[in-house]
Parts: structure tokens; C-alpha cells; sequence
């Protein structure tokens, strides 16, 4: 019997075990709020004097969960909540009793928690403890909200458009929401059960409580829900949302100014009770933040986080499998050049999207459909050829230059569909597709995932599981199907748990196209073990110790690749200090089939690496996070060494005011790696590389609406090969007997590399889900091969290169399609005096006027 096939038995064995144990109950009875319908709507002002309040029932008896578990609050600290309702939305007033004197407010923008105290409301239209909305409430003002469930765990890309108001008064603070059904998915519902959960946290001991009590050692939260009813009636509105915008934007760079006008429109449309459509119109993707680009020495693609909002809102069932990397749509293009020696391309950096859409939802009974498509348009490189023209003599007398236009990426079309399947609460069966057709010769790609998530009803024990398929259609080459597995098995409850992983991929696994996998030939084996307090213990709020080893071959052929294992512990003590340490080693002979980039083993031994971190508390006025480690080697003639620093201190000198510097330095001195390419083989070299990064951010915010904030980058990197270059032996060692160098090979290998970006923006949400916008950007960069420049003289080069200026004002709007129904009806009916105007209620929804 191999490995593989022992492992597969172990796990099957061990999860039937696991299954065949006694279910148990995880919760108590859950408690019940049942509420009211609202006679007349509640004015949102953080005063409790609608009269829909004076008889609404209380809940109450709110049980802590972290860091303690089981404690109540004393009655001069205790929540109570009240819930009502109407045709459009559901109402919650909430009066969280304390010292206003201790209340933690510090003013961010939204969805930043930052240092507040917060009163959460989560509500589960479906009561399946799996699809939650949650809506968080600052003692601030500002909001954040999330759609949670067990796969992806809380995603607050997910923005809805809903009112608070918040009033701090001198036995606490009190909490008034509206939630129209807008931002809600349900079908009509007579007399529904919805789950339901509220969440109040104290900043200054980071103790938490629920209504329903939760027990963190088992079980996901969605679980301890508790009810709400009364509901009754329910009809979804008509949910269509409209978000149109203008840009006005405008660029400098090396003399060259242009401007633009752009508009275009984001569209939200409830096809169904349960699925909706979203949609961008004439997409602008302008205001997208700048990349924090570094040097890439090694031999896969540098990737970065999305940063286009509709890409990373609403995308979690297209997320399952791991098979969309949204960075593929409107990247850089697909298509390769064959130049002559004296042809030189410019090709643009990225694809124009014509348009997007998304659709997706889930059923009452769990099951969950996706469907997103993007188009992108064709896009063309522009190659310059300079031929030179000879006399009779043979002399040059000129030079002619002429342009021509090739295609690198034609029209193209993404799509992904997906179908998952919710039950028990706690489990999911996944079924995924992605696809990419482009028009002409150029390659199509498509791949299928397979994607369970399998929990026992007791919630101890889980199993994650994965089977993808790729196909590449080449076009003029024979297409290629490559297989992918992933498999996990894990102890979910209780101090000590442990799990174990194998994960695998052949030649041919290939999904770039829309996904993202940085190599593929891998069968690796890999085993994890912790334990962790759930309540305080001595001077900890709470630790955890791990190890972790891993075991890696090659899938074809079947050879051992590397085995590595390590460490780290983490504690957060009563003071909120956290601080911990980590050690990785990697022993004996390490077989690196990338390195290279020809397909031969680079090998290396004996890597040791240590590391430490501390954080302070963030509650103070002064604060500041520092992280080290060190790495070295230990290998016959080899003397690498190396190590890391990062020291970021902070200031909030007030409630409106954060600012913060991050240093971090890192050195790495007799490194070995690829260094360029000559004679058609690699060539590798022993280099030193210094590595600094300066960042600066601050953010000053006047209310819950308006907001600046300045963000500063420089990013330096230094690479300095030793003279005498290295080939590659066919049993992967390295020798210099060719003789190459640095002054030998053509282009230098060493490298100067530098960066600069600052980012100065203001934001002023006016109305509810309506913003102004208003960027400034800057953006400099420099590459050469001054390796051996001090980091003065290469700010003093970076200096010299062109800067690049973008100003840019964008104006969003948001129109819903119920609120303009209303503003008609009212002005038809005579009895509507000028003091229901659109924007006096609009703003008094707001909250702007309490």
C-alpha cells in the first residue's frame, strides 16, 4: 500500500469514527423576541420616544463569550433591545447601559472597527445557521455590515444602505436601526421564524456578549442563534438599486496632460426573492487604489489584492474551489510577441472591461446558484521598428522609423457558474465551473471543482475536500487537461485539536486563465496540531501553541521535493498586550524544481529561521507593533545569513485622528538563485539584497460622513551578485567552471530597484449610499543596476525619473426604486404638505439632523 492510499484509508477510518458518535445538543433552548408591528414609522434619531417602543419586548440578559465564557453584566451595564417592524423594513432600538466616561469612540471610516465599543444585530431570514446578515453599529456612529457563513466567515466587502443613529447619554449609549428589506434576501413569508443574534462589545477589556448564549468551543455561531417571531406578512419589495456616477480625471506625467469625463452606473436588481443581479454599466475603475509592488525575484507571477469593489463585494460562491482570481479580468494581456532585434513593443498594462454581472442567491432549502460574465475589448500593442539605411559605402545615412499595430488580446468573455448546496446547518456540497473564450488563435481556458465541506452534527470533527479539472485549448497546439486534489481532515472542538492535509496537482493543472496557481506538480502531505484557552487563564486573556510538518515530492516523477517543520506560540495578556514567537527549520537536503527555470532540481540544506513579535495596546494614545526574526543556513560551503525587522509605531491623539509609521528592513546576505539567462541555460549567482520600506498613513474623520485620508509608500530593494556567476550540474549542485560573471554575461544581473506612491483622498458620504470622492495620487519609479548606490544617492536617481499626477472627483448617487415610488405617491396625495418633501425625510433617516 503507498502513502496515498494508507492516508485516504486513515482519514475514512477516522471520520467514521467520528460520525458514529452520539450526537449531543450544542445549545441550550434557544431564547425567543417576539415582535410588533409598527403602527407608525420611528423617527431614526437615537431618542426613544417613538411610541412603537413603549410596549416592545425587551431582550435582554446578555451572556459573555469572550474573553470569559458564562459571565452576565451587572444591571448598571445591561443591554436591552426592542424590534419592530412595518411594510418596508425592520426596526431595532437597542440602550447598552454603562459609564459614558468609559465608552470607547474613536471616529473611522466604515467598516473599520477601530477603537469603539459596538452593538451588533444579526438577522437569518432562512434560520439556517448558515447565510447571516450582520449589521454593527459604532458607539461612534458608524457602520460596517457583513454577510457571514461557515465557508468564507465574515465578508464585509458586502456594503448595504441602511440608517442608524447613536446617542451617547449619561447612563450609556443608545442605538436606534432601520433595516429595509431591501438589504435583505427572503421570500413572502406569513408567519416566518428568523434566526437571530445581537452581539455587544467593550472596547476597553475587548470583552464581548450575545443575547443567545454561544459557546466558543464548538460549533460555528450561526448555531447558537436564538428566534425571532411575530413576523408576519412579508412581502420583499421590489429590490432595484441604482448607483450612477461621474469621474472627472486628470493626468500628468512627463509633460503630457489629459483629462476625462467619464459616466457609468452600478445596478442592483432582486431578480427573485432570494437571487439578485449586480451590475456595472461602463465600469470605472479609476479610483482603485495603486499596488504595493516589490522586487520579484523568484520564479512565479507577482500577484496583488483586488481592490475594484465590485470584484470584491458579493463574490463569496464564486470564491468556493479557489478557480476566480478576479485580477484575470481587465489584466494584463495574454498574448506573446515575437520581436526582431530591432523592434521594440509597447504594450498596455491592462485590458478595458466593457461590463460585468453578477448574479446570485440562495434558496429557502440551502441551495445557492452563481453566475458572473465579464467581456473585456481588444487590445493592441504598438511595435516600433528602426531599420537603418546604408549608402554605397556602406554607411549609415538614416534611420527609418515605422509603427504597426498587433493584437495581444482579443474580445474575451469570463464566465463562472456555480451550484452549492447548504445542509445540516453546518455542511455544503459545491459544484463550479469557470470559463474563458477568446476570440481568433488565442488560448481558451476551462476548469470544474467538486468542493464538499462536511461536518458531523455534533460539530467536532470536519472534512474539507476538493477535485478540479483544467482544460487550456492552445488553438494551435493540442489542448491539455490537467487533474487537482485537495483533502483535510480536522478535530474541531476542544483545547487540543489537530488535523491533517494532502494536497496535489500534475503537469498539466493549469487555471490561469481565471484563477490563480503560481506552479502545479506537487503531492504534498502536511499535518497540524494546537492547543488553546478559551477563558482567561493567570495573567493571559488567551494563548495558542501550534506545530505544523510538511512533507513535499514532485507528482511526476514521484520524487521527495523537501520536508520542513515548525512552531509558533501567540498570547494576548489581561492588559491587551499580545506577543508571541515562531521557528520554521528545514532540514537536510531541500530539491527546488523552479528555481532554475528549466525544469532541474537547485538544491540547498539545513535552513533554520526564528522570529518574535510584540503589540501593544491599541486603547492608548501611544502604540506600536515590532516584529523580528533571523534565517540562516547551514551547509558546506555556503554562508547565508539574514534577517528581518519591522517596527511600526502609532499615534491617536483624539477620537478623529490615527496616524501611523511602518519601517521595515530586511537584509539577506549570501542568498543563491537565478541571475539571468545565457547561452541557453541558467545562470545562477550568490547575492546580497537589502530590502527598506517607509510607510506613512493618516486618517482624520470630522463625522461618521466625511473623511481624509493620507497614504505614503517607498519601497527600495537592492540585489548585488558576487562576481563569479554559477551553472547548473545535472544533479543539482552548482559549479563556476564555465566561468561566467557579472561583467561577462550580457545585462547585468544587479539591480536598484525603487518605488514611490503617496494617496491623499476625501470622502463625503451626503445621503444615504451616496459619496464624493475627491483623489490625489502620485507615483514615481525607478529600475537599474547601481546595486552598490547608498539608499540616499537612490532617492536622489528615483528623483530624476518623470512623476506621474492623477486628480480625479468622482460623484456617486444612490437611487432606490422603492424610495421613488414614495416620493410620487406622496406628492399625489393632497394631504402631504411640503414638510414630507423627499429630502427632509431622507435626512431625517439619516440621522443628519440629531
Amino acid at each position: 500500500m503507498n502513502i496515498r492510499s494508507f492516508f485516504i484509508l486513515f482519514t475514512f477510518c477516522f471520520f467514521s469514527v467520528a460520525l458514529s458518535q452520539e450526537n449531543t445538543v450544542l445549545t441550550k433552548d434557544k431564547k425567543t423576541l417576539n415582535i410588533t408591528r409598527a403602527s407608525k414609522k420611528p423617527k431614526i434619531d437615537g431618542v426613544l420616544d417613538d411610541k412603537i417602543w413603549e410596549n416592545a419586548e425587551i431582550a435582554t440578559g446578555f451572556i459573555q463569550f469572550r474573553p470569559d465564557i458564562g459571565n452576565t453584566l451587572p444591571t448598571e451595564q445591561r443591554t436591552e433591545v426592542k424590534m419592530s417592524y412595518d411594510d418596508d423594513a425592520i426596526y431595532v432600538a437597542a440602550y447598552l447601559y454603562d459609564d459614558p466616561t468609559k465608552i470607547m469612540k474613536q471616529l473611522t471610516t466604515r467598516d473599520n472597527f477601530g477603537q469603539n465599543d459596538f452593538f451588533a444585530v444579526v438577522l437569518n431570514p432562512n434560520n439556517d445557521a448558515q447565510n447571516d446578515t450582520q449589521f454593527f453599529v459604532f458607539s461612534s456612529g458608524q457602520q460596517a455590515d457583513a454577510i457571514a457563513n461557515p465557508s468564507i466567515g465574515e465578508d464585509f466587502s458586502w456594503n448595504a444602505v441602511w440608517q442608524s443613529a447613536v446617542q451617547i447619554v449619561n447612563d450609556g449609549w443608545i442605538v436606534e436601526i432601520e433595516i429595509p428589506y431591501r438589504t435583505l434576501r427572503f421570500p413572502d413569508q406569513e408567519e416566518p421564524t428568523w434566526g437571530l443574534q445581537f452581539h455587544r462589545h467593550f472596547r476597553r477589556d475587548r470583552s464581548q456578549y450575545t443575547w443567545n448564549e454561544f459557546d466558543p468551543t464548538q460549533g460555528n455561531i450561526g448555531l447558537y442563534h436564538g428566534e425571532l417571531k411575530g413576523l408576519k406578512n412579508l412581502k420583499p419589495p421590489v429590490r432595484l438599486n441604482l448607483y450612477p456616477f461621474s469621474t472627472g480625471i486628470l493626468n500628468s506625467f512627463d509633460g503630457d496632460t489629459e483629462t476625462d469625463l467619464t459616466f457609468g452606473m452600478d445596478v442592483k436588481y432582486g431578480i427573485t426573492d432570494n437571487f439578485t443581479l449586480d451590475a456595472t454599466l461602463v465600469p470605472d475603475f479609476s479610483q482603485a487604489g495603486f499596488d504595493r509592488v516589490v522586487l520579484n525575484l523568484g520564479p512565479f507571477e507577482q500577484t496583488f489584492s483586488e481592490q475594484r469593489q465590485f470584484f470584491t463585494e458579493g463574490v463569496d460562491l464564486f470564491s468556493k474551489g479557489d478557480l476566480f482570481f478576479s485580477r484575470r479580468v481587465g489584466n494584463a494581456p495574454s498574448g506573446q510577441l515575437d520581436l526582431d532585434d530591432n523592434e521594440e513593443a509597447d504594450i498596455p498594462d491592462e485590458v478595458k472591461v466593457l461590463n460585468a454581472v453578477k448574479v446570485s442567491g440562495r434558496t429557502k432549502k440551502g441551495l445557492g446558484v452563481g453566475i458572473f460574465n465579464a467581456i473585456t475589448e481588444k487590445t493592441y500593442a504598438t511595435i516600433t521598428r528602426s531599420e537603418e539605411i546604408f549608402d554605397e559605402n556602406n554607411e549609415v545615412i538614416d534611420t527609418l522609423i515605422t509603427k504597426r499595430r498587433e493584437l495581444v488580446e482579443p474580445f474575451t468573455n469570463y464566465n463562472i457558474l456555480v451550484v452549492d448546496q447548504q445542509f445540516n446547518g453546518n455542511s455544503s456540497i459545491s459544484l463550479i465551473n469557470t470559463n474563458v473564450m477568446r476570440e481568433g488563435e488565442f488560448r481558451d481556458g476551462n476548469a470544474t471543482a467538486l468542493v464538499t465541506n462536511l461536518q458531523n452534527k455534533r460539530n467536532t470533527y470536519v472534512i474539507n475536500a476538493e477535485a478540479k479539472m483544467s482544460n487550456v485549448n492552445y488553438q494551435n497546439a493540442d489542448s491539455e487537461t490537467g487533474f487537482s486534489s485537495f483533502f483535510y481532515i480536522g478535530k474541531t472542538h476542544g483545547n487540543l485539536r489537530y488535523s491533517f492535509d494532502h494536497r496535489f496537482a500534475d503537469t498539466k493543472y493549469e487555471i490561469n486563465d481565471l484563477g490563480l496557481n503560481f506552479r502545479n506538480n506537487f503531492n504534498n502531505f502536511g499535518a497540524d496540531i494546537w492547543y488553546q484557552i478559551f477563558e482567561p487563564k493567570g495573567n493571559l486573556n488567551s494563548y495558542r501553541i501550534n506545530a505544523w510538518v510538511n512533507y513535499r515530492n514532485l507528482a511526476n516523477p514521484g520524487v521527495f521535493t523537501g520536508l520542513n517543520f515548525g512552531g509558533r506560540y501567540f498570547a494576548q495578556t489581561k492588559k491587551l498586550n499580545a506577543y508571541g514567537f515562531n521557528f520554521n527549520i528545514e532540514p537536510g537536503k531541500q530539491y527546488d524544481y523552479f528555481e532554475s527555470r528549466d525544469g532541474r532540481a537547485f538544491i540547498y540544506e539545513n535552513i533554520v529561521s526564528v522570529g518574535g513579535f510584540y503589540s501593544s495596546n491599541y486603547n492608548k494614545v501611544f502604540a506600536f507593533d515590532i516584529d523580528g526574526g533571523i534565517f540562516k543556513i547551514f551547509e558546506d560551503g555556503r554562508d547565508l545569513f539574514g534577517y528581518n525587522i519591522f517596527l511600526s509605531p502609532r499615534v491617536r491623539p483624539n477620537d478623529k485622528l490615527l496616524m501611523i509609521y511602518s519601517f521595515s528592513l530586511n537584509m539577506a546576505n549570501g542568498q543563491r538563485g537565478y541571475a539571468t539567462f545565457e547561452d541557453d541555460q541558467p545562470i545562477l549567482g550568490e547575492r546580497n539584497r537589502k530590502r527598506i520600506t517607509n510607510t506613512i498613513s493618516a486618517n482624520y474623520t470630522f463625522n461618521p460622513f466625511n473623511s481624509v485620508a493620507l497614504t505614503f509608500r517607498h519601497y527600495w530593494d537592492t540585489v548585488n551578485y558576487d562576481n563569479e556567476l554559477f551553472t547548473l550540474l545535472d544533479n543539482g549542485r552548482l559549479t563556476t567552471e564555465q566561468g561566467y560573471t557579472v561583467d561577462n554575461v550580457s545585462g547585468s544581473p544587479n539591480i536598484n530597484f525603487s518605488t514611490w506612491n503617496i494617496d491623499l483622498s476625501y470622502s463625503w458620504q451626503f445621503a444615504p449610499g451616496s459619496f464624493l470622492t475627491a483623489l490625489y495620487r502620485n507615483q514615481l519609479f525607478n529600475f537599474d543596476t547601481m546595486s552598490e548606490d547608498s539608499y540616499s544617492e537612490s532617492l536622489g536617481t528615483l528623483f530624476d525619473q518623470p512623476i506621474q499626477h492623477t486628480i480625479s472627483v468622482r460623484l456617486q448617487y444612490f437611487l432606490d426604486f422603492n424610495g421613488i415610488k414614495s416620493i410620487f405617491k406622496k406628492r399625489d396625495n393632497p394631504h402631504n404638505g411640503q414638510a414630507n418633501n423627499f429630502f427632509s425625510s431622507r435626512n431625517r433617516r439619516f440621522g443628519i439632523n440629531s
